[in-house]
């Protein structure tokens, strides 16, 4: 008997203290954060624009919503003319968006530089004219000709 307990007495003693590391001691699992960071809103309607230098660009813009923008739910299911989506002040984004790239050349809208500085105009524009809260404006599909 005696035999037994001394070799039951170490494992629970070892079981005991695996489990007080795993809760106390170790490290919590690292969460990833998440790569996009809020609510992907595209734009239901293309733009076609003409651009300063003369030419045409069609593209399609999407925004990522700030955790904190909520958007109503959707009634049923759209049908399939209608100009704007789900967002309240839709038509004051697709303003900026128009205003800003009807000012750009087609150049910048082909170069990834000058896409990047038309998101930020775009976005800056936004936040400073709408109470929309955009983390980021994407351009889905960008066609210049």
């Amino acid at each position: 008997m005696k035999g037994k307990k001394k070799f039951i007495v170490p494992l629970v003693l070892l079981i005991l203290l695996g489990g007080v590391y795993k809760t106390v001691l170790a490290k919590p699992a690292k969460t990833e954060k998440p790569k996009i960071d809020g609510t992907v809103y595209v734009l239901p309607k293309e733009f076609l624009l003409n651009m300063a230098d003369g030419k045409y660009a069609k593209l399609s813009v999407a925004l990522i919503l700030n955790k904190s923008e909520v958007l109503p739910a959707a009634e049923g299911a759209a049908s399939s003319d209608a100009a704007y989506g789900s967002l309240e002040q839709e038509p004051a984004v697709r303003d900026v968006i128009t205003n800003v790239l009807t000012d750009a050349n087609s150049n910048e809208l082909v170069e990834r530089v000058g896409r990047e500085r038309l998101k930020a105009d775009i976005l800056k524009q936004i936040r400073q004219t709408t109470d929309v809260k955009v983390d980021k404006v994407l351009f889905t599909d960008v066609a210049v000709q």
